[in-house]
């Protein structure tokens, strides 16, 4: 029973210490929680707390702040994600539903989640690796110029323009389109890695520079996934949180700038429905004081998500409703995209 009262005492200490941002002590857990026991076991419990170093003492202050390890025994403990109100789910149905195209649906996605969270919302665009492509087009721009354009089942598109030596056969190209689109319809593109090395094997020898060279383009265009894009929003709330860094956010605003490290760490996150890493977890210095929450999006499980969305903020956030508004757009984005 003491450890689940000790629970309750860190629960309580994270909540207050998020919505006040000042060490809360005793006497404050007393007035403010229905503990159901005396204030000399509310300190026991808090001396216990300490010493399992859940909870911390300021040097200024009486009261105590969570630790990194404190948040993560807290978020382990939150059983079920308290849903979003009726009216937060509206706003994210009339603001998604308007969107016209897959850029449009990512820039309102980061605004929407940065607006409901307070935090830095970051989305990552569909992963060309993790999609599976819904048609490949051929379009001759010139006699010796063809532009390839790859559309995937989540609506991203990409081109690419190809010279060749030759002039190009207008029969050749909508043989070749047509059988690309057998081998690629529908598939993920990085089981198809195979059926393009033999492709060219399948034209007459004349005409397999061309083949080879869109093979080549689509091999080449999966293996840099250029993509790899993020888009931001709401750098401007972790200015606002500038308090909770105990020396500058320059380091935190660096390295939101460095999409790499961002990717690297979305990619290391689980592929949970939501998943947490708080402070050191994110093995990166300048983010020793922040916390991620992300989910993955974009299929009917986490491990078929073509792509992650979340938020980084101070580790002092509010993780309970930080991770319900993930998880809500992150489903909602998923339908939008199936649909």
């Amino acid at each position: 029973m003491s450890e689940e009262r000790r629970l309750d005492v860190l629960r309580a200490i994270v909540q207050d210490y998020v919505s006040t941002r000042e060490p809360v002590g005793s006497r404050v857990l007393v007035e403010r929680h229905a503990l159901g026991v005396s204030p000399a076991t509310i300190r026991n419990d808090m001396a216990a707390l300490e010493e399992h170093g859940l909870i911390v003492q300021p040097h200024t202050s009486a009261g105590r702040v969570p630790t990194d390890k404190g948040y993560r025994v807290f978020v382990d403990q939150i059983g079920a994600i308290k849903p979003l109100s009726a009216a937060e789910k509206r706003a994210i149905q009339v603001l998604l539903d308007d969107a016209v195209d897959l850029d449009d649906v990512v820039e309102r996605t980061v605004r929407l989640l940065a607006q409901l969270t307070h935090q830095v919302a970051v989305v990552q665009y569909p992963s060309l690796r993790r999609s599976t492509l819904r048609h490949l087009e051929l379009v001759p721009l010139s006699p010796q110029r063809l532009l390839v354009v790859i559309i995937t089942d989540t609506g991203r598109v990409e081109q690419r323009t190809i010279e060749t030596a030759a002039e190009i056969d207008a029969g050749v190209t909508a043989e070749l389109r047509a059988r690309l689109n057998v081998i690629c319809a529908g598939r993920r593109l990085q089981t198809i890695s195979q059926e393009l090395a033999a492709l060219p094997a399948q034209f007459a020898p004349a005409h397999r520079p061309l083949v080879e060279a869109v093979s080549a383009q689509l091999t080449d265009t999966l293996r840099l996934d250029a993509e790899e894009r993020i888009v931001m929003a709401g750098t401007a709330n972790l200015a606002r949180a500038d308090l909770d860094f105990s020396h500058t956010i320059s380091p935190v605003l660096e390295a939101l700038e460095e999409q790499v490290v961002l990717l690297k760490l979305f990619s290391e996150m689980e592929e949970d429905a939501v998943a947490v890493r708080i402070g050191a977890e994110n093995h990166h210095e300048a983010l020793a004081e922040a916390s991620i929450v992300a989910s993955v999006y974009g299929g009917e499980e986490a491990s078929d998500g073509v792509a992650r969305l979340g938020v980084l903020g101070p580790t002092r956030m509010d993780y309970p409703g930080t991770m319900a508004a993930v998880r809500a757009v992150a489903r909602y984005l998923s339908r939008i995209l199936a649909g």
